[in-house]
């Protein structure tokens, strides 16, 4: 009983540890996170020579089949800044809005509160500084705006979803600021 016991347990130890090939083959690939190759020898033009060296090491690694994704797909679906970029960030805020009428402030007949859940519209202020509006280069998705200036540069992630297809942006020249307005996808409402 013991023995089966014991060629059991050996058995299943084999079973999870991984051998010597694909050990030194999974300490090379561990290059997971493109955000973690980052570094301070990317700052300014890369040279073609280290991007050669980079997709040799890519083209080296064996696929592990234990990955859920391709290093290609996580690469496309994310939105990152561009880290050579030497524009600045501008100063933004996000403001949520609610149509609020009589009914809901004071005869509580309607369901809203005064949590993000419950409100219609997001509010986008960003300050530009010394902008025209004709430099403006602004790009809006369902959870990310991408706002291009000759001065600044915005990749902003969204908190909630949004409709892109119906939102509004107004640029007041004396105050140099850019309004967005865009209305919440709200499924459930």
């Amino acid at each position: 009983m013991e023995w089966s016991t014991l060629q059991n347990l050996q058995s299943l130890s084999d079973l999870l540890s991984l051998s010597a090939d694909e050990e030194s083959v999974s300490e090379d690939c561990k290059e997971v996170n493109p955000v973690a190759k980052l570094g301070p020898g990317l700052i300014g033009a890369c040279s073609s020579a280290s991007n050669q060296d980079n997709n040799a090491v890519h083209s080296a690694c064996v696929k592990n089949t234990k990955d859920i994704w391709d290093m290609e797909e996580v690469i496309k679906g994310t939105h990152t800044d561009d880290f050579e970029d030497p524009r600045p960030q501008p100063e933004y805020e996000i403001i949520l809005q609610q149509s609020v009428s009589t009914e809901d402030l004071f005869l509580g007949m309607s369901e809203k509160n005064p949590s993000s859940m419950c409100c219609e519209t997001m509010l986008v202020r960003v300050k530009l500084p010394k902008t025209q509006a004709s430099d403006l280069l602004l790009d809006v998705k369902e959870r990310f705006i991408d706002l291009r200036t000759p001065n600044y540069k915005l990749a902003l992630p969204l908190p909630h979803s949004v409709n892109n297809s119906k939102g509004t942006a107004k640029f007041n020249t004396g105050r140099y600021e850019l309004e967005i307005t865009l209305p919440l996808n709200r499924h459930l409402d």
